[in-house]
């Protein structure tokens, strides 16, 4: 039995902790991912106190909706293959934070993102740097238990799991894995998702699912703020695909609708469009 849980980003941002488990198990999931984003407000989440822990464990204890990973989108800001031996050592630092956190926590998976490099160029020197600081990140989370989950991305340095099976080749360890997101690797023409699910399985340790409009010749695709049903992804292709492969892991609904107008009615759609096709796939998620 699989579970179903949502992004932070997807629920109303002027809720407080305890109001935003009690909405997600409202709506039927059965675990939150935190998000360590790039504001200030979110960076800071990795320096709290353990009375901040306890207070968020508490309120999750009593809801009983898991915070199960964690998004660290942060590195788009503090990129591990930053040429800026600063930024470089930054990354490194944050990353430490954020594993020694999840710990507290209970995350199970911290989630990064697929690039070398975010604002500024790509070269052969992001990409190594890349490779030796996530095997400092992976050494640091394998000794305190924490599994790191990279994700597939809207960028073609990491699209596609078989490109994190690559990584691995440089970095043996069973303590960095993959987060593929279904959105993701759907809107890419040279990746075929169905074969890259399959491919890659062994390696999958839980699934982003968004909807995406595929690149082509001519447009540069769409990876966020796609509403489900509206964009490329085939949704009960790819979940049957993971239903024969015998997926147990977690699916996250992920949105950015935290500052909407709308964002109740989003989640709620979302959930409901989302629910349905993995049930159609036949696969069964855990009633909360």
């Amino acid at each position: 039995m699989a579970r179903l849980g949502i992004n932070e980003k997807s629920l109303p941002f002027q809720l407080s902790w305890r109001e935003k488990l009690a909405f997600a198990k409202q709506q039927g999931f059965s675990f939150i991912e935190l998000s360590i984003d790039e504001s200030d407000e979110r960076i800071a989440r990795l320096d709290w106190s353990d009375n901040d822990i306890f207070s968020l464990l508490k309120n999750s204890y009593e809801s009983g909706v898991s915070i199960d990973t964690m998004m660290l989108s942060a590195l788009r800001k503090f990129p591990l293959g930053s040429q800026d031996p600063i930024l470089y050592d930054a990354a490194y630092s944050m990353c430490q934070k954020a594993i020694i956190l999840a710990k507290k926590l209970g995350i199970r998976n911290i989630q990064i993102a697929g690039y070398d490099e975010y604002y500024h160029a790509k070269t052969a020197l992001t990409r190594e740097n890349f490779i030796e600081n996530l095997q400092r990140v992976v050494d640091f989370a394998a000794a305190n238990q924490v599994m790191i989950a990279i994700e597939t991305m809207d960028d073609d340095f990491i699209n596609s799991i078989g490109k994190i099976r690559k990584i691995k080749q440089n970095i043996s360890s069973p303590w960095l894995q993959a987060y593929p997101d279904i959105g993701n690797i759907s809107a890419w023409p040279q990746v075929n998702p169905g074969e890259d699910l399959t491919d890659g399985f062994e390696n999958i340790v839980a699934v982003h699912v968004k909807d995406t409009l595929a690149v082509t010749e001519n447009t540069p695709g769409k990876f966020k703020n796609v509403p489900f049903g509206t964009g490329n992804v085939e949704f009960l292709g790819l979940f049957k695909t993971l239903k024969r492969l015998g997926y147990q892991g977690t699916f996250t609904i992920e949105m950015w609708s935290e500052r909407d107008k709308d964002c109740v009615d989003q989640v709620k759609k979302a959930h409901d469009f989302i629910l349905e096709l993995l049930t159609q796939a036949g696969i069964l998620i855990e009633v909360v």
